[in-house]
C-alpha cells in the first residue's frame, strides 16, 4: 500500500479477523490511516458464511434458518445503520481521536503485544458496559431494540443494526484514548464488532470448555430471547467473562423464542428505526410529573410510575412455545421480485463504497436516497401493503432516470443492459 494508506489484507487475514484470530504482530499499525477496513472487506465472507449457513441448517433440519421477508429486512437494516459512515467518519474515531490528541496522560507503544491485548480487555468491557445500559436505560433501548426485533436468530440477524445506535456508545470507549494509541483501538473496534457476526446462528451448539471464557452461539441466542429467563442476560461482545463476574450471565436452558417481548409486526426498516423514539416522545407527554417524565427516558423500558427502574419481572409475557412470527402471505413472485431488486441494491451499495472518494457530493446524497427509497419500499412490499406498488413504479422510474443520466452504474459493466430491462 502507498506510505500513510490503508494496508491491503489477505482473504486468510481476513477470514481470521472475523473470528478475532489476528495476532498482534499481523493487526498492529502505526497510525490510524494504515489500519484496514476489516468490515467492509469482509462483506463477501459474510455472504459466503449466510450461505453456508442456509446449507447447513437445510442439511440439519430439512429446512432453511430463516425467511426471505426477515432476511431482506435484517441486510436493509444493515445497509441502513451503514451509509451515514459513507458521508462522515465514525464518530467512535473522531471522539476518541480528539481525546486522544487533547487530553492524553500518556502513551502505550502501539507496537507491544501487551497493549494489543489490554485494548481487547478495553474495548470489550467497554462494549459490555454499554451494551448492558443500552438495555436498561429507555432512550438507548430506543435505537438498541433494531437489532432485538428479528424472531429469527441466524446470520442475517448479524446485520440487523440500528443507524442511532453509534451516536451514543463512543462515549464508552472514550477513558481508553488516554493512554492507548487511536490505530490499536480502530483495530479492536473493528475485531470486537466482527466477532460477533458467527455467533448469531442456530446451527452451531455447544463448544465445550470455551463456553466459559468466549461469548458463543449458545450465549447470544440468551441473550435474543424473549423467554423471562433470557430478559436482560449475556451482554458480553468477545468475552463472556463480564456477565459472570457481574451476575448477568444466563446458560442456554429451555427452548428460546426470538424477538421483542412486544413484536412490532413490520418489515419496514425506516419504521423500525423511528417508531420506538416516537413511543416515547408520546409516553413522555402523557406522563404526569417532571420527575416521572424523566424516568421516562432515563429509565428502564418496563419502567411505568410506581414500578422498579426496570419494571415489573412478573410483567413479562409468558412464553407459550405457540408463538408464531410476523409472516404476512406474500406471492412467491414478489418474493422473486424482491429478492432479484435487493440484489441490484446491494450491487450499487457496494459500488457506491467503492467509488466514493471520486464521486461529486450530489451524486452521493442521490444514491444515498436511492437506496433509502428502495429499503423502504422492499419493506412494504414483504408486508404486501397497497400502496406499495405505487411506491415501486416511482422507485423504478427514478431508477431508469438516473440510470439513463449516468448517476447509477453497476460494478459490473454486463449487468448494464439487464438493469435496464428488469427496472
Amino acid at each position: 500500500s502507498e506510505a500513510g494508506g490503508p494496508r491491503d489484507t489477505a482473504p486468510g487475514q481476513q477470514l481470521r479477523a472475523l473470528f478475532y484470530a489476528l495476532p498482534p504482530g499481523e493487526s498492529s499499525f502505526r497510525t490510524v490511516e494504515e489500519v484496514p477496513d476489516y468490515v467492509e472487506k469482509s462483506i463477501p465472507f459474510f455472504i459466503t458464511f449466510i450461505g453456508l449457513e442456509l446449507a447447513v441448517s437445510w442439511i440439519q433440519k430439512r429446512k432453511f434458518s430463516g425467511r426471505i421477508n426477515d432476511g431482506i429486512n435484517s441486510l436493509s437494516l444493515g445497509i441502513l445503520s451503514r451509509l451515514p459512515d459513507v458521508l462522515f467518519r465514525s464518530v467512535d474515531l473522531i471522539s476518541y481521536i480528539y481525546v486522544w490528541n487533547n487530553y492524553r496522560l500518556f502513551e502505550l507503544p502501539w507496537d507491544s503485544p501487551w497493549t494489543w491485548y489490554l485494548t481487547l480487555l478495553g474495548v470489550d468491557f467497554a462494549y459490555y458496559c454499554f451494551h448492558r445500559i443500552s438495555h436498561e436505560v429507555n432512550i438507548l433501548w430506543a435505537a438498541h431494540q433494531v437489532h432485538h426485533s428479528s424472531e429469527d436468530y441466524n446470520l442475517f440477524t448479524a446485520l440487523r443494526q440500528s443507524v442511532l445506535q453509534k451516536y451514543t456508545s463512543w462515549m464508552f470507549n472514550l477513558p481508553m484514548a488516554l493512554f492507548i494509541p487511536p490505530s490499536v483501538f480502530a483495530v479492536h473496534l473493528q475485531f470486537n464488532l466482527l466477532y460477533q457476526f458467527w455467533i448469531h446462528t442456530e446451527v452451531v451448539t455447544k463448544l465445550g470448555p470455551l463456553e466459559w471464557i468466549l461469548n458463543t452461539p449458545s450465549h447470544h441466542r440468551v441473550h435474543h430471547g424473549r423467554n423471562p429467563y433470557c430478559i436482560d442476560k449475556n451482554y458480553g461482545g468477545t468475552l463472556i467473562i463480564w456477565d459472570r463476574i457481574f451476575g448477568t450471565f444466563e446458560a442456554e436452558d429451555a427452548k428460546v423464542v426470538y424477538g421483542l417481548t412486544h413484536p412490532v409486526n413490520s418489515f419496514d426498516p425506516i419504521m423500525l428505526q423511528l417508531r420506538p423514539l416516537a413511543h416515547i416522545w408520546n409516553t413522555f407527554w402523557a406522563t404526569p410529573g417532571f420527575c416521572n417524565k424523566l424516568s421516562v427516558i432515563f429509565k428502564g423500558p418496563g419502567w411505568g410510575p410506581g414500578k422498579p427502574r426496570l419494571g415489573l419481572p412478573e410483567e413479562i409475557p409468558v412464553i407459550t412455545g405457540k408463538e408464531v412470527p410476523f409472516n404476512p402471505i406474500v406471492p412467491a413472485y414478489l418474493n422473486c421480485y424482491a429478492v432479484v431488486h435487493f440484489a441490484v441494491i446491494m450491487d450499487l451499495y457496494t459500488e457506491l463504497l467503492a467509488t466514493v472518494t471520486i464521486l461529486s457530493q450530489g451524486t452521493v446524497l442521490l444514491r444515498i436516497g436511492f437506496i433509502i427509497l428502495s429499503l423502504a419500499s422492499f419493506g412494504l412490499l414483504m408486508e404486501n401493503k397497497s400502496k406499495a406498488g405505487i411506491l415501486e413504479i416511482i422507485r423504478c422510474l427514478v431508477f431508469i432516470g438516473a440510470y439513463k443520466l449516468g448517476y447509477f452504474r453497476s460494478q459490473f459493466s454486463f449487468l448494464g443492459y439487464a438493469y435496464e430491462v428488469r427496472y
